[in-house]
């Protein structure tokens, strides 16, 4: 199993590289939007599918289409400003996806993740859980601003230094860091590996109803 997280580690910095020479480096190509956006939005699609924003993953489906085409009629695209949009649009739709979670009535998205590898969730994980959506939403919102922010004021390799290769520091040093402090503020929460918790993010997050639990806190 861990081979395998190898290897999409291997994967992914391969498509950072890549994406990085094609933003900066190869020559202006409408494929070259296809090969940078396709992968993201797939993802995105399949994200808001799971989440059960049909209508975002119809949109994510229909650009991916509309790229394809645009391309194959050899199509000249505004490069930067699609990169940008790219780069924020997936930011806040991962900030929708995790915020939509923490509505009355929904059970905030890493409870339910939590609950795929604790075999028992006091309340104080309940809360904590909750605290953690709410954060990774805020995480989600902030990358987008400073996306849009840098593409306003540095220039443009300045922005893909910051999209392609601090994006993906930043995201998993957010999760890390998560991972670590979650054991040194409750000590008492049974421990799992990091492994656990990425396969249980993998698994559909199909909405889910509030625990019959008295301390479960309401949005």
């Amino acid at each position: 199993m861990q081979r395998r997280y190898v290897g999409v580690a291997v994967v992914g910095a391969t498509y950072v590289a890549l994406s990085h020479w094609l933003m900066t480096r190869a020559p202006a190509s409408a494929w070259n939007v296809v090969v940078l956006l396709a992968p993201m939005l797939v993802a995105a699609s399949v994200c808001a599918w799971r989440a059960k924003q049909r209508a975002l993953s119809a949109v994510a489906a229909a650009a991916i289409a509309l790229l394809i085409v645009h391309a194959a009629r050899d199509v000249a695209l505004p490069l930067e400003p699609l990169y940008l949009a790219q780069h924020a649009g997936i930011h806040l739709l991962l900030a929708l996806v995790f915020g939509s979670t923490l509505r009355r009535g929904e059970r905030p998205l890493v409870s339910r993740v939590a609950a795929r590898v604790h075999r028992d969730m006091p309340p104080a994980m309940h809360r904590y859980t909750r605290n953690v959506t709410l954060a990774w939403t805020l995480y989600f919102v902030g990358m987008a601003f400073a996306s849009v922010l840098l593409y306003a004021i540095a220039d443009f390799e300045s922005w893909a230094v910051f999209a392609n290769l601090v994006t993906p520091i930043a995201l998993a040093s957010m999760f890390a860091g998560e991972h670590l402090l979650r054991y040194r503020l409750h000590p008492e929460f049974e421990r799992v590996g990091m492994l656990d918790s990425i396969r249980a993010y993998q698994q559909p997050t199909a909405p889910a109803p509030l625990p019959p639990h008295p301390a479960e806190p309401s949005a």
